[in-house]
């Protein structure tokens, strides 16, 4: 997959939609992708001959959300939420590389067909799998990502879920599966 535009609007009512597209190499198609935030978005394919083929419809693509008044959202005006497990070694086992793998495939696809941001890395630190989203929702991701685990059955019982302002090292919890106040990457 070569470039992909991903742009945002907010309507009269402050309800944020986006509109994405790319062309997809392996069907030869330009994609469009588009709906309401946290909702499962709508998509159109068009079959193109080739990527050199698809570059005019991406620049028709980016023209009209520019009239239509669809902006990229800098980083610096994103959030991050971080999906946490809580491991039994320090370094993680490769039980847990494997769920690493696991719910990072599962969070890419739920979040990016929803508008809500990428997963941005991953890694492990102290007993901790931290896997990073950076989105322009924070509500809407981490239900998505509650949704997400529970129904990949990744084991919801060990997710926390934290998150900050772009740029901010200090995290608010905002789901754990015990009682506790902190969020602690």
């Amino acid at each position: 997959m070569s470039g992909i535009i991903r742009v945002y609007k907010r309507d009269d009512e402050g309800t944020l939609h986006f509109r994405e597209a790319w062309f997809d190499e392996d069907y030869s198609q330009f994609v469009m992708n588009h709906g309401v935030v946290g909702h499962q978005s709508n998509t159109d394919e068009t079959d193109v001959e080739n990527a050199e083929a698809s570059e005019g419809l991406m620049d028709a693509f980016a023209v009209q959300c520019a009239e239509d008044g669809y902006a990229e959202i800098p980083e610096e005006d994103q959030f991050w939420v971080v999906a946490q497990y809580a491991l039994k070694t320090k370094e993680g086992t490769s039980r847990d590389r494997y769920l690493e793998e696991k719910a990072k495939d599962a969070l890419i696809s739920h979040l990016a067909w929803r508008g809500l941001g990428v997963v941005d890395r991953s890694e492990f630190s102290d007993a901790r799998l931290n896997i990073f989203c950076l989105t322009p929702d924070v509500n809407k991701t981490v239900n998505a990502i509650k949704v997400c685990i529970r129904g990949e059955d990744l084991d919801f019982t060990k997710l926390s879920i934290g998150a900050a302002p772009f740029g901010e090292e200090t995290f608010k919890l905002k789901h754990s599966p015990k009682p506790a106040n902190s969020f602690i990457l």
